[in-house]
């Protein structure tokens, strides 16, 4: 129940006003030890002497990231949302400026873009010093003016993310807002009219238009003071990006560079693999080479084992021959080589008797004439002879 929004506040932007603050940090919020303590029951009255007793301002600090009074302040006016004439009254109280920025604050987060101008530009006039709580826990030296600018041009003030407004020019050309007039402006027109009296009058006519231009009464150059005023606050955004684009380079030329030596690793591969086909190719036919000489060199010492032999064999039988023939020389004499009509030591009456017998196989003697005759002529022909 002491960290509902009270039931008759009415909506932010469209949603509840404790959303305006990220949901982390809200129940940080809610477990802290000063929420509990010093912020149950506080009502719009009793809230400003709360906000009296501040002496720094900030967002959450530490390594758990504890929120200071500051910020549990500003979630209880956003709990009981107080009415605007109390935020106004807290804006202009020029007694306690923590008091003043506790205002400014809340109605950043819940005024309209015309109130966030109207109420928060004229506190760029306080230049008094103010105590901030940064993350580690200590505490840096600021300006109320400088906060107020923090307000007004960044997008992140105390931890929190703050709604989007719109540009002064541009409520300036809707006829919303009047033209921003700086305190300093009576002090700049004094000094050039003292400077107009001493010059002469012509050279004072023909600086009218830029004494105009620079009292700042042209839209033009409202709009261009607006213009460079309102530059700086998109100039860490644009930082920011700068950095995003540089760094997504970077990792696209990384990325570029790990595809091109992946494709390196790759064609080293495939070389290395027909490199290893090659040498097993090569090892084959290599392989296959000494296989055929080897064959062809046992085919020719087959050969050459082969012809040995046969001249060995006709070595042998011709010195077997001539030992043969000269001891047979020396005991007897070969029939054959001296004629004597014997052959293998047969008797001679046996080869007449042999001769004999073959030609009364021939037919040749036959006891007809006339069949001697014809069988002559066959044994001549080479025909077997007639038998009758």
């Amino acid at each position: 129940m002491a960290n509902r929004t009270d039931p008759a506040a009415k909506s932010i932007r469209g949603t509840n006003p404790q959303n305006l603050v990220e949901k982390i940090l809200r129940s940080k919020i809610y477990q802290n030890t000063y929420w509990k303590e010093q912020c149950f029951g506080l009502t719009a009255e009793t809230l400003v002497d709360k906000a009296m007793e501040l002496d720094h301002l900030g967002g959450t600090y530490g390594g758990n990231r504890k929120p200071t009074p500051f910020m549990c302040l500003v979630m209880k006016m956003l709990q009981i949302q107080p009415e605007k004439e109390i935020v106004i009254e807290f804006i202009k109280n020029e007694d306690y400026k923590y008091v003043r920025i506790l205002g400014a604050f809340y109605l950043r987060l819940t005024g309209s873009d015309i109130d966030v101008y109207r109420y928060l530009e004229p506190l760029y006039n306080d230049y008094r010093k103010l105590r901030r709580k940064l993350t580690d826990g200590q505490f840096s030296l600021t300006h109320v003016d400088e906060v107020i600018d923090e307000l007004l041009t960044k997008d992140y003030s105390c931890d929190i993310a703050l709604p989007r407004v719109k540009k002064r020019w541009t409520l300036e050309s809707l006829n919303s807002l009047e033209p921003r007039r700086s305190a300093l402006e009576e002090d700049f027109e004094e000094e050039e009219e003292k400077e107009d009296n001493e010059q002469p009058v012509d050279e004072i006519e023909d600086r009218a238009y830029e004494k105009d231009y620079y009292r700042g009464r042209s839209p033009t150059r409202e709009r261009d003071r607006d213009r460079r005023r309102d530059s700086h606050r998109y100039r860490d955004r644009d930082y920011d990006r700068d950095y995003d684009r540089d760094y997504e380079r970077e990792h696209d030329r990384e990325r570029g560079r790990g595809r091109d030596r992946d494709r390196d690793r790759d064609r080293e591969r495939d070389r290395d693999r027909y490199r290893l086909r090659d040498e097993k190719d090569y090892g084959r036919e290599r392989e296959g080479r000494e296989r055929e000489r080897r064959e062809r060199d046992r085919d020719r010492g087959r050969r050459r084992s082969h012809s040995r032999s046969r001249s060995r064999s006709r070595d042998r039988k011709e010195h077997d021959g001539g030992d043969y023939r000269k001891r047979h020389a020396r005991s007897s004499v070969s029939p054959r080589r001296h004629g004597d009509g014997l052959e293998d030591g047969e008797p001679k009456k046996k080869k007449e008797k042999k001769e004999k017998k073959e030609k009364k196989d021939d037919g040749t003697d036959h006891p007809d004439p006339e069949i001697a005759e014809a069988n002559k002529l066959r044994a001549a022909l080479g025909l077997k002879p007639l038998k009758v």
